[in-house]
């Protein structure tokens, strides 16, 4: 009788593991347009279709992964498979969300080091832009209802916006707004509760000509320390690679570009950049230095989320985080809609997307962007 029940056991971790494999890697196929829209597509597989998290839950784990450096909507993968099917579902959610975009990227960076060029995508991504704003706004609009618990809350959601549309960094919005609020709760309740700083690993800069291992090195510290968006690791490897001569401006911008584009998440341009420098080693090394630290961070920080929320303190820490994330999301809005909406045809997509993602909520977003990459097609040749 044990050794049956043992063996149901392990046949439904093994089933939870494989639906965990299959939808994240679905997800890592269609996954266009960055971590927001990447964030809407999790939500929708995992809170409202398969209910494997409440939404509660689900704003508390969009709220921790901004706390850490890295991929924001990869290590929200790893969250939820962890959740989902236990540690090894922590690994194959992330395996299987990052594999699809690095063949994909790998392909490209291999076109492009044989022929010099990208291919012409233009019209797809004049479609896909407008379509991923319209699922943007609806996850901003869902996430917002549950973030929001109070006038107070509230405020430090618009400041959140104010000072990100101000120019000010993202992780200094979210600790500074999270401290602030742990702060009124720390005078209302005289508790006290400590805050560990993370480790940050650090690695040496190169020299004028890399090898694929000092590509591992560099990369490595761009997965521990970097927060935000591809932009921000524009700028990073700008610093590092382009200002010694390792890499040409125009490389950079076609690497940060293959990112943005392919599905997936956007850190996948090491995969492109790697290539360029040191051929297939250097795109595997570069990869697995981007990404493993994600690993690491998801893995220390998932045991504890719980525990941050039987805390006051902390969990009035985690409720301001939450509404930054939220007001963060809205700001990417703002930045795509000035983006994407260049036109009667662009605001046509939108509009249409949006209406889909409210009217038909069980749509998968997958298909509102691909309708999206279609139209905008059709719509460039009227």
């Amino acid at each position: 009788m044990v050794d049956r029940q043992i063996a149901m056991e392990k046949k439904e971790r093994r089933k939870a593991l494989i639906e965990v494999a299959a939808v994240f890697f679905r997800l890592g196929c269609l996954g266009f347009g960055g971590p927001a829209v990447h964030i809407a597509m999790m939500e929708e597989e995992v809170v409202r279709k398969r209910k494997w998290l409440r939404p509660e839950e689900f704003l508390d784990l969009v709220g921790a992964v901004n706390l850490i450096p890295g991929p924001n909507s990869t290590e929200l993968t790893m969250h939820c498979g962890k959740e989902r099917a236990g540690w090894p579902g922590l690994f194959v959610a992330g395996f299987c969300f990052i594999f699809p975009a690095v063949i994909i990227t790998g392909l490209f960076a291999w076109a492009y080091k044989e022929y010099g060029e990208l291919p012409h995508v233009q019209p797809f991504i004049y479609g896909i832009k407008p379509a991923i704003l319209a699922v943007v706004v609806f996850l901003m609009i869902s996430l917002a209802k549950k973030a929001v618990k109070s006038a107070r809350l509230a405020f430090f959601g618009i400041a959140a916006v104010l000072l990100a549309l101000a120019g000010f960094s993202e992780v200094h919005i979210l600790f500074g707004i999270g401290f602030l609020a742990a702060f009124f709760q720390l005078a209302g309740k005289k508790q006290f509760f400590g805050l560990v700083p993370l480790m940050l690993l650090q690695a040496q800069t190169l020299p004028a000509k890399a090898s694929a291992t000092q590509l591992f090195w560099l990369f490595l510290k761009v997965g521990s320390i970097l927060y935000g968006s591809g932009y921000v690791l524009f700028a990073f490897l700008d610093a590092e690679l382009v200002s010694r001569g390792l890499l040409s401006k125009q490389q950079l911008v076609d690497a940060i570009a293959v990112g943005q584009f392919t599905p997936g998440p956007v850190f996948s341009s090491a995969t492109f950049v790697g290539w360029q420098i040191a051929g297939i080693s250097g795109a595997v090394l570069a990869t697995i230095g981007i990404f493993l630290p994600s690993f690491i961070f998801v893995g220390c920080l998932n045991p504890i989320i719980p525990k941050l929320r039987k805390s006051p303190l902390m969990s009035a820490f985690l409720d301001a985080v939450n509404v930054v994330a939220v007001a963060l999301i809205l700001v990417v809005s703002v930045d795509l809609a000035k983006a994407s909406i260049t036109d009667w045809r662009t605001t046509l997509i939108a509009l249409a997307g949006f209406a889909a993602a409210f009217y038909f909520k069980h749509l998968n977003t997958a298909f509102i962007i691909l309708g999206g990459a279609v139209l905008g097609y059709c719509l460039t040749y009227l």
